[in-house]
């Protein structure tokens, strides 16, 4: 069947319905949090970098353990994964609200927590944002993440906002308790509708180092891959300053935690405006052509909260720049889930997080350094420019969405004839395909042998060179390493329908009557 046009069509599959209301009640949790913790900053301490810090300790974590996170929502059970980075944020939540209700809440206890709520969002992500998409079928997954993008900015939106009513009126604590209910209920719709089980596998799993290893060698020799995560970081980097210095902002408007949640809920609301159309603008421009648009209507957000004090104007803005953003956030997320084959595809969620919001993190304190040092405006108009020169970046690295064969796993061309299989821990593995060409078609079997360099890196090999047989000018060596002969039994199996099609140009350069013959070595000293 075709794809739906309508980007509510995944809302049908009751499983993924009740997942998304759940993790929509999750985002808006966690955007209370976020906004109260983010004032409660300013009324303690006055500091924009303390405030801005907020964001860091939310997001920072997904830097540092969204990759080593993603591997284990890759090879582990997921439910058990998520479920118990929930509980953990859990008792989090309620230290926090139980700390700020008494009046025991200080700066580096409520950073501290709130760090510690980050490092649990960062580890369940991954496996949450690659099965929530299990109960849709394949074909409709853009509209799916399309959806969960706007029940996040939603709760961009709502959550801010009710924060800051909460906020003035009953104080941080009361917002921090919501929170604890929020998690709870994020909590039961794993345990309602629990992540879809890995399908067998007769290899062995991978281990967190060598499976973190795997994710950036994929993500390094896949060019669809890294030209998402470089226009994502370079994004998010500049984007961060307007995020990060919403509390400044509104600081210097006069208008309290009201204002401020309002601002953060006029962004909010602008994304998920953006979100209810940018499926048709998708289907109508090209990715660069969308992201670049954005990356200027956010640019001049930038310079119109630095230069501009009249409020109704800036809130204007605000929802413009909330629009910009979820636009190019949501073609660079579905492009990268999309673009991913099975095996990898929660790794490529956890780049894209790490890319995105390590970026975001390190911006927030940046920015929030650079605006006490030279002040907000000159921040954000720096900001502004950032952003701008970012738009340099589609040249070298150009978007675009895999194909479908090119994330479907296709079978090993060869079966392995070995006398005894190594174990999986034996290695390096050397492996040679031996080719015989017709005379004169040197040049362009080089060209297209050379084809073959970026997916055997990309699955697993170490190590890739062709070599020329000299004493018969017209056999060539294929020659790759693999670390092991588990890591070896991995990469066959990551083998592509793409990759079939280069492997079948390179063999109809074979002399008539030969075949390729394959070698495998195993290290000895």
């Amino acid at each position: 069947m075709p794809p739906s046009p309508s980007i509510w069509s995944p809302l049908k599959q009751p499983a993924f319905r009740g997942l998304w209301f759940c993790g929509g009640a999750f985002f808006i949790g966690n955007g209370m949090q976020a906004m109260a913790a983010a004032w409660l900053m300013v009324e303690l301490t006055g500091s924009s970098f303390l405030a801005a810090l907020v964001q860091t300790a939310i997001f920072l974590p997904m830097f540092v353990l969204a990759l080593p996170a993603g591997v284990l929502a890759d090879t582990t059970d997921r439910r058990r994964l998520i479920s118990g980075a929930l509980i953990a944020q859990l008792i989090a939540c309620v230290l926090l609200a139980l700390l700020v209700l008494g009046g025991w809440g200080g700066p580096a206890s409520v950073l501290f927590l709130v760090f510690v709520c980050g490092c649990c969002i960062a580890v369940l992500t991954p496996a949450w944002n690659s099965s929530v998409v299990d109960p849709v079928p394949r074909e409709e997954w853009p509209q799916a993440i399309t959806v969960i993008s706007i029940a996040y900015n939603a709760a961009r939106a709502v959550g801010p906002t009710l924060a800051g009513l909460l906020f003035v009126r009953l104080g941080a604590g009361w917002v921090f308790a919501v929170t604890v209910l929020t998690t709870v209920v994020m909590w039961q719709s794993t345990r309602r509708w629990p992540p879809r089980a890995h399908p067998p596998s007769r290899l062995p799993a991978e281990r967190l180092w060598g499976g973190t290893l795997s994710g950036l060698r994929f993500a390094w020799h896949s060019r669809i891959i890294l030209a998402q995560l470089v226009r994502v970081m370079a994004y998010g980097a500049a984007g961060s300053a307007l995020w990060a210095l919403l509390p400044s902002i509104a600081q210097r408007m006069g208008s309290g935690a009201e204002g401020f949640g309002l601002l953060m809920g006029c962004m909010g609301t602008g994304a998920v405006c953006a979100g209810l159309v940018v499926g048709r603008v998708r289907a109508r421009f090209g990715l660069d052509a969308i992201v670049a648009v954005a990356c200027g209507v956010f640019a001049l957000v930038l310079l119109l909260a630095a230069t501009v004090r009249v409020p109704w104007m800036i809130y204007i803005a605000m929802g413009c720049g909330g629009g910009a953003w979820m636009t190019a956030m949501s073609i660079f997320n579905s492009a990268t889930q999309a673009s991913a084959p099975p095996w990898v595809r929660s790794r490529a969620v956890a780049m894209h997080m790490v890319a995105a919001l390590g970026a975001y993190a390190l911006g927030s304190a940046f920015w929030g350094a650079v605006s006490d040092l030279v002040g907000l405006s000159a921040a954000l108009v720096s900001a502004a420019v950032l952003m701008a020169a970012g738009l340099l970046l589609a040249r070298p690295f150009p978007l675009r969405v895999g194909e479908a064969h090119e994330v479907t796993q296709g079978t090993p061309w060869d079966e392995l004839f070995i006398e005894a299989e190594p174990s999986p821990e034996a290695g390096p593995v050397a492996v040679e395909m031996g080719y015989r060409i017709r005379p004169g078609s040197d040049a362009a079997f080089l060209d297209a042998v050379s084809q073959m360099k970026a997916p055997r890196r990309r699955d697993g090999a170490t190590f890739w060179r062709v070599y020329k047989d000299l004493g018969e000018p017209s056999r060539y060596v294929e020659r790759f390493i693999v670390e092991s002969w588990a890591d070896y039994l991995h990469q066959r199996a990551r083998t592509t329908v793409a990759d079939h099609a280069l492997e079948a140009e390179v063999r109809a350069f074979l002399a008539e009557g030969e075949n390729v013959v394959m070698s495998h070595y195993i290290a000895e000293r």
